[in-house]
């Protein structure tokens, strides 16, 4: 494997330099460097900055010994801030401007792959086990409408409608409207309908469930005013842990094991047993690193109440746990950020009008952990929407052909056949070899969400690498947008290589280094 990683290193260094140098050289026709010094007026001016421009992008020189002296920099500089050269417009590294914006594109390009890949491949999974049902043709029809329809066009529509307006209508009260929860009692009917399995009277109780469900939790929500001040609480967090180790549990390893199944309700339940003494931690001085820490060791504390548990699979219940406690305690710092909402929304600087549209956060907030945490929060929500619905549409459709496929196949019958329950044929054997031709999807859909991110950090205003290409084209300054291509050329060779790499990790018939 090692033979291999090496040599897709050096063939995707090769291609990376008659990449760069194409992109180069069409830079150096699209305009001229010098365009906005002939606007100065002072004459001694004008002629310091065409020197200074001349000098920083190496003008009096031919066009291909300009990009080797470029490339030059990139791969032999000793000092990160000579890597890709000055900006012609303000004579500052492109590095100390790239490292942040960096930073940013990547919170917000983060956020939408993992929460599109999630969302995505489970709906396309439940679409294919359901196919023909009405929920196959509403996801059907969804997917399509979103992966028709441009990236630009869902930012400027969530700007105006779930930022604008529903700002609005947090400042009217927060109450749903008669007819909005009928809908989506009725949409929630439909949808239960149609994932329940079996004989039409259970599927018609899960449907009238499901709808009675949403229905009383949309009318409750309303007359607390929920959307202003939410929250979690001890009992419904309870229901959620509970509700996650069932879930887990029979997705892991099948609720009929009892050893995995003990483990993650006894994960879930000291979860619940924590959830007060969590909260006088969460309330002291925090940090991101801490944060993290803390989920680490809720992950350990799950792997050792597996291990405890013993039985003939140590490892699968450790496994079982160690997910149900990490869940646990995602939700309950989800449930601190939230307490935090009504505090954050009433701050001056934010005047009740909590979701943002423009900008990556509110730089004259201050405030604590959790309040510069749902300014992060509140900020990243809607462009990461943007860039996930689109995304999400094309994860859902290509995970339900190719579990569609892979159901067909001869393996599958033979599964069955052999006795063995639903949850082993389409986990063990339908969904492993079904993310096979997802991991290529995921390697190239990673370079069209950063391309994405251009588009929708300009409707949204993020000082983030997508202005940083915009502008560099506007100005024609060609190291801005160099460095933003290298950028996004290097992601794009490493998730391709490893897809290559997960490919062996979900189908030991592939050998990466033959």
């Amino acid at each position: 494997m090692l033979v291999y990683i090496l040599r897709r290193l050096v063939a995707a260094f090769f291609i990376l330099i008659g990449a760069s140098f194409i992109v180069y050289i069409l830079l150096t026709y699209a305009g001229d460097p010098l365009e906005f010094t002939r606007a100065i007026g002072n004459p001694t001016q004008r002629a310091a900055a065409q020197r200074s421009v001349n000098e920083a992008l190496n003008l009096d020189t031919p066009r291909v010994v300009r990009y080797l002296l470029w490339l030059q920099d990139l791969i032999f500089s000793l000092d990160a801030r000579e890597r890709f050269g000055l900006s012609a417009r303000t004579q500052l590294p492109v590095w100390d401007d790239l490292t942040g914006r960096m930073l940013m594109t990547l919170k917000l390009v983060s956020a939408a792959t993992f929460a599109s890949i999630f969302i995505g491949v489970s709906v396309g999974i439940v679409s294919a086990l359901r196919q023909y049902s009405g929920f196959d043709y509403l996801v059907t029809f969804v997917t399509f409408v979103f992966f028709s329809v441009p990236v630009f066009w869902v930012a400027v529509i969530l700007k105006s409608w779930g930022g604008i307006n529903f700002n609005d209508w947090l400042r009217d009260g927060a109450h749903f409207s008669v007819e909005f929860i009928v809908a989506a009692a009725v949409l929630a009917a439909v949808v239960g309908y149609s994932i329940a399995g079996g004989r039409v009277p259970r599927k018609l109780l899960f449907g009238v469930g499901a709808a009675a469900g949403l229905a009383g939790l949309l009318a409750w929500m309303s007359s607390v005013g929920w959307m202003l001040n939410p929250g979690v609480g001890p009992i419904v967090f309870a229901l959620i842990a509970i509700g996650i180790a069932v879930a887990v549990t029979a997705v892991m390893a099948g609720w009929r094991n009892v050893k995995a199944r003990n483990s993650a309700l006894t994960a879930a339940v000291v979860g619940i047993a924590l959830y007060y003494p969590l909260q006088g931690v969460l309330d002291g001085d925090l940090s991101v690193w801490r944060v993290l820490g803390l989920g680490l060791v809720s992950a350990l504390v799950g792997v050792v109440i597996g291990y405890a548990w013993g039985g003939y699979d140590k490892g699968q219940s450790a496994r079982t746990a160690a997910i149900v406690a990490l869940l646990c305690s995602v939700v309950v710092f989800v449930d601190r950020a939230m307490q935090s909402w009504a505090e954050y929304s009433a701050s001056p600087v934010i005047r009740n009008r909590p979701i943002k549209t423009i900008g990556d956060r509110e730089n004259r907030l201050e405030g604590s952990f959790w309040v510069i945490t749902d300014n992060t929060f509140s900020h990243l929500i809607l462009p990461t929407m943007a860039l996930m619905l689109i995304s999400l549409a094309s994860y859902t459709r290509y995970s339900r052909a190719s579990m569609l496929e892979v159901l067909n196949q001869d393996y599958i019958r033979t599964a069955r056949a052999k006795g063995l329950t639903e949850r082993t044929v389409v986990v063990r054997h339908g969904f492993r070899n079904a993310m096979i031709p997802l991991a290529t999807i995921v390697a190239f859909d990673i370079g069209g969400i950063l391309g994405g991110a251009v588009v929708t950090e300009t409707v949204f205003e993020w000082n983030a690498m997508g202005s940083m290409f915009i502008e560099g084209l506007r100005n024609n300054d060609p190291n801005p947008v160099m460095a933003f291509f290298v950028v996004i050329a290097t992601f794009a060779i490493v998730f391709n290589l490893i897809a290559d790499i997960v490919y062996a990790v979900l189908d030991p018939r592939i050998r990466i280094g033959a």
